[in-house]
């Protein structure tokens, strides 16, 4: 026994002697947890590329040069984790909240080749879009409860160390975010990533410079890793886009009917000059040197596509020649202008996460006020109706090869009658699959949703009433914040009168949920007020809401708060409005009203209070005069809400 003990002496005062290394053997050992952390806790205001070389840069740059154990390698209280990763983690964590301007240029290198993390399921498509949301705590906060399984008081220490003012505040934000205690982890994993080249033309020349890159990884899932320390010898190699029409993929025309991605990726080539060289070169060279007359929509990347996109439409509309391509992420269409080069131009929006209901249209040609779409070909049927008649049946639109006749544009908030799409899908989608789309100044229309006051929302719902998203989760049951497709009597009604409520309006909105969340008896027996809350949600993952309330004898509803967020979307489930309401015998009431989760209501006002049981989830003050108030509504599970702004 003394031999041993002898014998490890020296073993220990080496490795204590080379701190360093053993901060390396850690890193090594813990390198895909510390990507992960890295790659959720990183602002996510750029593409699935750079945020993959952002979080391998700052992974390798937390290993330190010099090895200080004194306040370097606590772990928080009850983590068993290795006091050694702890401390490599604490590093990343801090530069994660405090990026250094140069960490950009610090980056791993890779020439010829695109990284994406792989795709996960529609849950991880929202996941990802709320943490973008999110501030550089909050999503500290989550990687660290996801990723490393820490518990919220772990969590909140390793916060505190890392130099988070309010924890608490933090890991609030993310607690509806967290996945169950049997759901499976998110797929953010920059370890596991595809590969996808930039220049196929270029990739045998290049290929030396991309096996170098493959030999630097520190793992056969992680083989793209550069070196962080030091900037490549030369400059890098300029990309050339390919401006080839030859090389334009060119989707069969059923291929929709065989894949389990139907979305702009399944669209065929259509149009009367997809053949045409000429033009469609003229449109690759556009999209491959941005300029003066490229139009992006918000959050829309205006960079050449990484790889030779796919043709979806090439043709002469309305006398313009228009071609239509995507890359998957994007849709850019790209109109011919005169001889004298004015006019024309290309438009790019973002249409990655789009599904059969999204994918269902393009605005191909815009003259005035009217709108030329093509529809998706999975499309079996199409019709136009005005938003503000919806006892008006529809009227049939004209689509030959998906190209539909001239139809009035406008947005839904100038409550003027805006004309919408009431497109039907093929039964190899999905049957009886009716949806609504509305004109929103872009390229892509929003997708309209509906989802019933509480009481209605517990009907059985039909396979046809369900969107697409709604489907493809396991089902839950009925509840009032399950969107359906915007079709059915009650849900038209409800657009007609609510819809000029509709908040955030303009090209890059992918969705707008109208959710009727109570309906409330009104005093003197005055009829019932319908409160909505119109959620829109952008192709970028942001969104906001606005709060509307529908009373009787009104032509449309009256806006009652909203804001930026995600206030009344699936990760904030609840809500409470108010309003000031006349009576027709002229007595002034303060109205309030929650959703169905709402068990209290608190109303304040400069001398008066109400405080009540809500089992309606309403309430209704008689004050002399209106005044300025504040309300607040306590959950079933004793949480408090105020409304949002």
């Amino acid at each position: 026994m003394a031999e041993r003990t002898a014998g490890a002496a020296p073993t220990a005062q080496r490795a204590a002697a080379h701190p360093v290394a053993e901060a390396e053997a850690a890193l090594v050992r813990h390198y895909r947890r510390l990507a992960r952390l890295a790659y959720l806790a990183l602002p996510a205001d750029r593409d699935r590329h750079s945020r993959v070389l952002a979080a391998h840069g700052a992974v390798q740059r937390a290993l330190p040069f010099r090895w200080s154990r004194r306040g370097e390698s606590a772990a928080p209280g009850g983590d068993p984790v290795d006091p050694v990763y702890a401390a490599l983690r604490l590093r990343l964590l801090r530069a994660a909240l405090r990026p250094h301007p140069a960490a950009r240029l610090s980056a791993p290198r890779v020439w010829g080749l695109r990284l994406f993390t792989p795709p996960g399921g529609e849950e991880d498509a929202a996941l990802d879009h709320a943490l973008a949301g999110l501030d550089a705590p909050a999503r500290a906060a989550f990687a660290l409860r996801v990723v490393d399984g820490l518990d919220a008081d772990q969590a909140a220490e390793v916060l505190r160390q890392a130099g988070v003012a309010l924890p608490a505040e933090a890991l609030a934000a993310v607690a509806d975010l967290l996945p169950g205690p049997a759901a499976e982890p998110p797929a953010f994993d920059p370890c596991a990533v595809r590969v996808q080249p930039t220049d196929l033309l270029r990739r045998r020349r290049t290929l030396t410079a991309a096996l170098a890159v493959g030999l630097l990884g520190l793992t056969t899932t992680a083989a793209v890793l550069g070196d962080a320390g030091r900037a490549p010898s030369g400059p890098e190699p300029t990309v050339r886009v390919e401006t080839d029409p030859a090389r334009l993929v060119r989707v069969a025309p059923d291929a929709w009917q065989h894949t389990a991605r139907v979305d702009f990726t399944a669209w065929p080539a259509r149009g009367d000059r997809r053949g045409d060289d000429a033009l469609l070169g003229r449109a690759l060279a556009a999209w491959a040197q941005p300029g003066p007359r490229t139009r992006a929509e918000p959050g829309t990347d205006t960079a050449p596509p990484a790889a030779p996109p796919n043709l979806l439409y090439a043709g002469t509309v309305d006398g313009t020649d228009v071609v239509l391509l995507s890359d998957g992420r994007r849709i850019a269409r790209w109109t011919d202008g005169r001889p004298d080069g004015r006019g024309g131009g290309l438009d790019l929006a973002r249409v990655d996460g789009s599904d059969p209901t999204t994918a269902g249209a393009v605005a191909l040609h815009r003259t005035g006020t009217a709108v030329r779409y093509l529809l998706a070909p999975w499309v079996d049927g199409a019709e136009t109706r005005r938003i503000d008649q919806p006892d008006a049946p529809g009227h049939p639109l004209d689509h030959p090869d998906g190209l539909s006749a001239a139809v009035p544009g406008g947005g839904l908030a100038d409550c003027q009658g805006a004309t919408v799409l009431q497109l039907r899908s093929s039964p190899v989608i999905a049957e009886k699959h009716a949806f609504l789309l509305a004109d929103v100044g872009g390229l892509v229309p929003a997708h309209l949703t509906y989802a019933p006051p509480p009481d209605r929302a517990q009907s059985n719902r039909t396979a046809a009433d369900r969107t697409p998203a709604d489907r493809a989760q396991p089902d839950r049951g009925p509840t009032d914040r399950d969107p359906r497709e915007a079709v059915a009597q009650d849900a038209l009604q409800a657009w007609a009168r609510a819809g000029c409520a509709v908040p955030d309006g303009g090209p890059g909105v992918k969705q707008v949920n109208l959710w009727a969340f109570a309906v409330q008896p009104l005093p003197q027996n005055a009829g019932s007020a319908a409160w909505f809350c119109l959620r829109t949600d952008r192709w970028t993952g942001e969104g906001s809401a606005a709060t509307a309330v529908l009373l009787p004898a009104a032509r449309g509803a009256q806006r009652t708060g909203g804001g930026p967020g995600r206030a009344c979307s699936r990760f904030e489930q609840d809500t409470v409005a108010s309003t000031w309401w006349r009576s027709p015998q002229g007595s002034e009431y303060l109205l309030a009203a929650g959703s169905r989760r709402v068990a209290r209501l608190t109303v304040r006002g400069p001398d008066w209070s109400a405080d009540r049981p809500a089992p309606d989830h309403t309430l209704a003050v008689e004050r002399p005069a209106r005044a300025a108030v504040q309300v607040e509504a306590v959950l079933d599970n004793g949480t408090r809400i105020t409304p949002p702004h």
